[in-house]
């Protein structure tokens, strides 16, 4: 059902196509770049096509933000059709496309143009279009999402572990000797998003452990899930491995729902394949 407010998003955020296409929620894509040749997130290269050429790539590719003329179209698009509009973005601190609808927004100079910062990524940021998608779809009126939004700000949560230290060693986030030997030993670490960045939370040694801490983890921050969502936010999935871990999660914290987000380019190309890990609001 096609309600008063657009909601818009960018593709940081992950949100799943079910969800996209039930509530009509438009993605404006960052570009990811190997060598020369440049594609829209999730457009011109589907999320598999990306994982097999960032395996083959010598060099990271590199990521570009969403620019102010960009969101300018898309706003303007939105408001010919007597709609206001809601752009929800993954974290300022992670990228300067939250800063880009900002500058859209006051360059047209329209009130009915709201622009929200999730200071998360993945489904992180995806879980605040989720929930603002579901109010607007129910009525709700423009200042009630916001409010809604900002009463989740500090619940929202994450924890979340990579299969490999590779593309964090390549991306300069980690110093090749510390990843050589956490490689050798199976080190693995345990990451959240903390201020919109994120931070490790702990170390686990073998994938097993991994696995058993993070939902430790999840179960410690995230309080009773029975009446809560979850998210399962995972890069490169199979389906064989995306149902073991939808079972686990159902027998761990049996909660309301869960929604399967898989991790798109923009994150993809800093964390590499076979990165998973839970998205969901603490009590």
């Amino acid at each position: 059902m096609a309600g008063k407010i657009q909601i818009i998003t960018d593709s940081m955020t992950d949100v799943p196509q079910d969800i996209k296409d039930k509530y009509q929620i438009k993605v404006v894509a960052l570009k990811v770049n190997f060598g020369e040749k440049e594609y829209r997130d999730g457009v011109d290269l589907t999320y598999a096509e990306f994982y097999k050429k960032l395996s083959e790539a010598k060099e990271l590719p590199k990521t570009s933000q969403i620019t102010p003329p960009e969101f300018v179209e898309v706003f303007k698009q939105g408001l010919a059709e007597g709609k206001e509009i809601l752009c929800i973005n993954g974290s300022s601190r992670a990228s300067g496309t939250h800063q880009s609808a900002v500058i859209a927004k006051n360059e047209l100079g329209d009130d009915k143009i709201e622009v929200f910062d999730t200071m998360s990524v993945c489904f992180g940021g995806g879980m605040f279009v989720y929930e603002a998608a579901k109010m607007a779809d129910a009525g709700a009126t423009m200042q009630e999402i916001l409010k809604h939004l900002n009463s989740l700000k500090p619940k929202a949560d994450a924890v979340f572990t990579v299969d490999t230290l590779e593309y964090l060693k390549k991306g300069g986030r980690l110093k090749p000797m510390k990843a050589m030997i956490a490689n050798i030993l199976s080190i693995r670490p345990i990451l959240t998003i903390t201020d919109g960045l994120v931070e490790t939370i702990g170390k686990v040694r073998g994938s097993k452990k991994v696995s058993n801490r993070v939902m430790e983890l999840v179960k410690q921050r995230g309080g009773d899930f029975s009446d809560k969502s979850i998210a399962l936010a995972i890069s490169a999935p199979t389906p064989e491995r995306i149902e073991i871990l939808k079972q686990e999660a159902k027998a761990e914290f049996n909660p309301k729902e869960i929604i399967v987000s898989e991790i798109g380019c923009t994150v993809g190309t800093h964390i590499g394949p076979g990165a998973w890990g839970f998205f969901y609001y603490k009590q």
